[in-house]
């Protein structure tokens, strides 16, 4: 398998339900968790045993946020004091909200934004590239994008970009508004946090050549403007950029051409991009 799939691969390594149990709300399935987090979840009076899963009546489903804050206190999962809406679904209705850094141990679906920021040079296209800062939680030192973020409660995807813009990247409301949406991507993966499923609403930003962005909130440690093939060799022949930016830059890479989208290897990566992923090779 060529580097790339296997970039897409280990984004899609979750089995389900595998060892997980359901977790509903109501009569929806809202997420998949462990055994042992089923049972720590049992203690709670709002929650009990619903055939092979467990149950949060949609009546209590306010009390989500409350149950998760008590776990955070026990340290059986992380919290990062970030409301997040939780559906059933991408685009179905909100039932409650959760901390995000609940979210994997839930295994819920969390939505976020991924901006490719590109300057159109005479040489050819080149890419902003951002290093995450070395006490992030998440990959912390690794290579991303200019702007990426989580898709907090209440918000668009659209909001949501010019928000995380402005905080990440210091770009102004106004030049964030014209980036423009080419994509989605989800996959279920597997991660020490927990269980991830993720979909990234994916936006091209053409900025203009004098627009240099600014670490603005510490999230960022700095960033540079590379050559679109600089940026293929290192994702081709690395894992130094984030998992699932991966995967935006490949979505990249074919939309521009940069790998030929009807070639065998581009149809395999498109294929994969839109669906289940092959396994990982040895």
């Amino acid at each position: 398998m060529s580097p790339l799939l296997n970039h897409v691969a280990r984004c899609h390594n979750a089995v389900l339900p595998g060892p997980r149990r359901p977790f509903r709300i109501g009569a929806a399935v809202v997420g998949w968790v462990l055994p042992e987090f089923a049972a720590a979840l049992l203690r709670f009076p709002a929650i009990r045993r619903d055939g092979d899963g467990v149950r949060l009546d949609a009546e209590r489903a306010g009390e989500l946020w409350a149950i998760g804050l008590a776990l955070a206190e026990q340290g059986v999962l992380g919290w990062r004091d970030e409301a997040f809406d939780v559906r059933a679904e991408p685009g179905g209705p909100v039932l409650t909200q959760l901390d995000r850094g609940a979210l994997p141990a839930f295994g819920v679906w969390a939505e976020g934004v991924h901006v490719n920021g590109l300057v159109r040079a005479a040489d050819g296209l080149r890419v902003w590239v951002g290093r995450r800062a070395a006490d992030k939680a998440i990959d912390p030192g690794k290579l991303d994008h200019i702007v990426a973020g989580g898709i907090p409660a209440r918000l668009s995807a659209a909001e949501a970009l010019v928000k995380e813009a402005a905080e990440e990247a210091g770009i102004p409301a106004a030049l964030a508004a014209a980036a423009v949406p080419v994509g989605r991507i989800g996959y279920a993966m597997e991660r020490p946090e927990g269980l991830r499923r993720d979909l990234l609403y994916c936006y091209d930003l053409t900025l203009p050549p004098e627009f240099v962005p600014r670490p603005a909130d510490g999230e960022v440690a700095g960033f540079e403007l590379w050559p679109l093939r600089r940026v293929y060799a290192t994702v081709a022949g690395s894992d130094d950029f984030k998992f699932n930016v991966n995967l935006v830059l490949i979505d990249l890479f074919l939309r521009t051409g940069l790998i030929d989208p009807d070639g065998a290897e581009g149809r395999a990566l498109r294929q994969a991009l839109d669906g289940p992923a092959p396994a990982v090779s040895a």
